[in-house]
């Protein structure tokens, strides 16, 4: 099992906007309470990707808040019925970029609005699409992912990628963050799209609800916002307190209580083999670290 010494977690933002308050940064080191990293006036989608291209060190574990795909072994495809559905997750992240050419800041709002993909997605205004649900679900809920449903085994109540209503939901901040992970282009290895590296920084999908959850928080109860809190679940987690007061922003602590949850969590091989986890599973829906 390979060893990371640095672990970086980022609480995402799909919202429209350059600078975004909804994108928080925290790093852990091997030991030591984690940290926040700053930028002045926030960061954006841009930031944060020539972040992941340029500074990352070579020891880094980071984790994305956000789905790296969508579903695709419940239909066969990600757009079933459609003939210019994508074979896998590297060419949906090709084809979200190449759609929304034209849309600022790394936002995908020309991808939820194109005629071809559109049907797929419950959107504002009561506009659910005719293929948001796979045939014969039980369910209104939407489609989901294999390692959604593993999540669902440990408390979470996860959104379907295709939902883009809702506090909750995920599907703008996944829309952008395939864009963010094209542009890439193989930097960094993106885990199980690629495979685990013996050495060099690895990205992997997390889930902050996992990381609350281990630390002992329900997860109907995963958002912190004062930092006496915090420093409770980080004791559950074995990691040192940052010592604060008052109240805390939710995308920061999310991004704190996550990068010290990395670090007590990246050293367990079966979390880099989760039950689920097919090749084709790996190469087309992806998987949540963290998720059995």
């Amino acid at each position: 099992m390979r060893r990371f010494g640095t672990f970086v977690a980022i609480d995402w933002s799909g919202a429209a906007g350059e600078r975004l308050g909804g994108i928080a940064l925290a790093i852990a080191s091997a030991e030591g309470p984690p940290r926040l990293l700053a930028r002045q006036g926030g960061w954006s989608r841009a930031d944060v990707l020539a972040f992941l291209a340029n500074d990352l060190p070579g020891d880094a574990l980071v984790g994305l808040d956000l789905g790296i795909s969508l579903p695709f072994a419940d239909c066969g495809a990600f757009f079933p019925g459609l003939a210019a559905s994508p074979a896998d997750a590297r060419a949906l992240w090709a084809l979200v970029d190449d759609v929304c050419a034209p849309d600022l800041h790394l936002a995908a709002s020309s991808f939820v609005a194109h005629p071809s993909f559109s049907p797929y997605f419950r959107r504002h205004g009561g506009l659910e699409g005719a293929r948001f649900h796979a045939p014969g679900a039980a369910h209104r809920r939407g489609r989901f992912r294999v390692t959604e449903r593993a999540q669902e085994t440990l408390g979470c109540k996860p959104y379907s990628n295709f939902n883009l209503i809702g506090a909750a939901q995920v599907g703008k901040s996944s829309l952008t963050g395939m864009r963010v992970l094209h542009r890439l282009n193989g930097r960094v290895p993106v885990w199980p799209v690629d495979p685990l590296p013996s050495d060099g920084p690895v990205i992997v999908e997390i889930y902050t609800a996992l990381s609350a959850i281990a630390a002992a928080r329900a997860a109907g109860r995963s958002k912190i916002r004062d930092h006496a809190s915090l420093d409770t679940a980080l004791a559950a987690l074995g990691s040192p307190a940052l010592g604060g007061s008052g109240p805390i922003d939710d995308h920061a602590s999310d991004a704190l209580l996550t990068a010290a949850w990395l670090r007590t969590r990246a050293g367990d091989a079966a979390l880099w083999s989760p039950a689920g986890l097919s090749a084709q599973i790996a190469a087309t829906e992806g998987w949540t670290f963290g998720a059995p």
